[in-house]
């Protein structure tokens, strides 16, 4: 395992020869792909004058796409596989110079669809066959046309753009590089740094003293910088209010559901829906309570699982027969394509020194996804596998249906077809776990998921958008006040049974997705629709596991929302929301019962 010899024809490798032969077939390619970017600039000033031409233009930029995504999977593939090797950083920066020369080639045509007229272009959607497979992009270009500048206003807006990027900038610096926490001593009486990546480890400690002392140390450090944080956060937000402002968009937050293909409905109905369903996040917390067998239970009490069972070690032949039998109810062919995965080196299983940590599925079009895993045998590795096969099918589905362009589906939807995967295992683990206490584990891990990325980024965006409708109002705001909103929102989302220590107050400040202005809500939407496709699987309800595997294979032909709808999901209606918590609530009362 770690520091197991790369072996690439090994079954558990990848095999980047699926992509490109060799460095001549490589460097054949990326020489094609420089002739087509010379024959993209041929359309230059002229691509809206015909149909012909804006087609041509086109499949030009597909055809460009599609051996670039190959070159950059190549060159990234090869890098996280040994990322201390010279000539694999050498590959890597190529790739990237490439990319950069991709975006210039074909800068100019956005901004030229949006300068045409208007009804020439549609006029030519309509009446040239070939301009089919690209409309929706095109249609896309088209929409955002209000809020898209002059070219003198665009380009003052482009060299604003790193002065406005300085406040997420300067907090990344501050709080990777420069902000240390000290030291507290650990469950065997010795003294160790509190990091950023410690400190989730340490609110899981079984040791209260432990928990406490990460909890206390991590919000003092921050409290000694939250008015210098506080000013950095506030100047992104206003940052982003301007720009909105400036490109006709009624807000901050609506420029962002644009951007996700959502709308400020689907925010809105996500955050209303939880605050008025919170009960149910109380019965939990009171559960909690009652299973640590705690007078009070603090804020640094609430992640440490008092049902955790002692770790065991799982092979990955295990892990890979769990994941297929777990996944079976998608049908045969679903299990098909997970067998490819497995047998046809899609996946590079193992840990290795060099090799890059975590996990991710990279679809390449025109060949196959590419999984990158680093197993070590613990029950939470099989999950990851079944997470990432999810998006890796779901990549396989839509680059084999779509064009490359219509390929790459949204973030609104990414996270989804690898969330039904995870809760389709976790409910098989379930339903086949004959021990009382292991399956009381595995259900309280499932609730538990389900919180944090339900309930707890749901907290995250109510406090986004309160924050930002006050600065957009004209409100002054300061590091207190954002200390106030955040610690009536925890009071507010932990309940009574929760003592909500007054440094909570602090944890804002250590959250970077909030310079990601209203990101975190994807989690939450995410995690809703996939909830109610796996509930409905699950259920076996007549033609639905068809009807899922249609919508995976659309990629970005319709809108985000459009597309979930397809899967009986609307995330503009509370139902998604609703039946997520009492999916939430219907395992917690089953985890009281196998409790009595």
């Amino acid at each position: 395992m770690k520091g197991e010899k790369l072996v690439m024809n090994s079954k558990n490798n990848w095999d980047l020869t699926q992509i490109f032969k060799d460095e001549k077939d490589f460097n054949k390619n990326k020489d094609e792909l420089y002739e087509i970017f010379d024959e993209i600039q041929k359309f230059q000033g002229c691509l809206c004058n015909s149909a012909e031409s804006l087609y041509k233009c086109y499949s030009l930029y597909e055809k460009a796409d599609e051996i670039f995504e190959k070159l950059y999977a190549y060159g990234m593939l090869t890098y996280h596989l040994d990322m201390a090797n010279q000539e694999s950083i050498k590959l890597f920066k190529q790739v990237e110079n490439i990319s950069t020369d991709f975006s210039i080639a074909v800068s100019y045509i956005t901004p030229e669809i949006i300068a045409a007229n208007e009804e020439d272009v549609r006029r030519y959607l309509n009446n040239e066959p070939n301009l089919s497979k690209y409309k929706r992009d095109i249609e896309e270009i088209l929409d955002k046309k209000k809020h898209i500048l002059s070219k003198q206003e665009e380009n003052l807006l482009s060299n604003y753009s790193e002065i406005f990027a300085n406040s997420e900038n300067t907090y990344d610096i501050f709080t990777n590089a420069e902000l240390k926490y000290g030291n507290i001593i650990n469950e065997e009486g010795k003294e160790v740094e509190l990091t950023d990546a410690t400190y989730t480890n340490f609110l899981k400690s079984s040791d209260v003293n432990v928990r406490k002392q990460a909890f206390d140390l991590m919000y003092d450090s921050y409290k000694k910088y939250i008015n210098t944080i506080a000013e950095l956060y506030l100047s992104r937000v206003k940052c982003v209010a301007i720009t909105s402002k400036i490109r006709n968009y009624s807000s901050s937050l609506e420029k962002a559901v644009i951007h996700d293909d959502a709308t400020i409905k689907v925010y809105n109905s996500l955050i209303s829906t939880i605050d008025n369903m919170l009960d149910v996040n109380y019965e939990f917390m009171n559960l909690k309570k009652s299973l640590l067998k705690l007078d009070k239970m603090h804020m640094y009490d609430i992640y440490f699982n008092p049902l955790e069972q002692k770790k065991e070690k799982i092979t990955f032949d295990d892990a890979k027969a769990e994941v297929i039998k777990a996944l079976s109810i998608l049908g045969d062919e679903y299990v098909g394509l997970l067998n490819e995965a497995f047998d046809n080196k899609w996946i590079d299983v193992y840990a290795k020194d060099n090799k890059r940590g975590g996990a991710y599925s990279l679809g390449v079009y025109g060949v196959h996804p590419f999984v990158l895993t680093n197993f070590i045998g613990d029950k939470r590795d099989v999950s990851t596998i079944a997470h990432e096969l999810g998006h890796a099918i779901h990549s396989y589905y839509s680059n084999k249906e779509q064009n490359i362009i219509d390929a790459n589906y949204t973030i609104m939807v990414a996270e989804v077809a690898s969330t039904v995967n995870e809760i389709l295992l976790s409910s098989y683990q379930i339903e086949n776990e004959k021990d009382k206490y292991k399956k009381a584990s595995l259900i309280y891990e499932m609730v538990e998921n389900i919180r944090a990325t339900l309930f707890r980024q749901a907290m995250f965006a109510e406090f986004e958008k309160i924050v930002h409708e006050k600065i957009e109002s004209g409100t002054m705001l300061s590091a207190e006040d954002l200390n106030e909103i955040y610690l009536d929102l925890n009071k507010k989302y932990f309940g009574e049974n929760v003592e909500v220590d007054d440094k909570i107050k602090y944890e804002w400040a250590r959250i970077p997705h909030f310079y990601s202005c209203f990101y975190v809500y994807k989690y939450a939407t995410g995690i809703s629709s996939a909830i109610a496709i796996a509930s409905k699987i699950l259920n076996k309800e007549p033609g639905y596991v068809e009807k899922y595997k249609e919508m995976l294979k659309q990629g970005r032909t319709k809108k985000s929302v459009e597309l979930l709808k397809m899967v009986d999901v609307d995330l503009e209606s509370k139902k998604p929301y609703e039946d997520a918590i009492n999916f939430y609530k219907k395992n917690i009362e089953e985890l009281k019962e196998i409790l009595k």
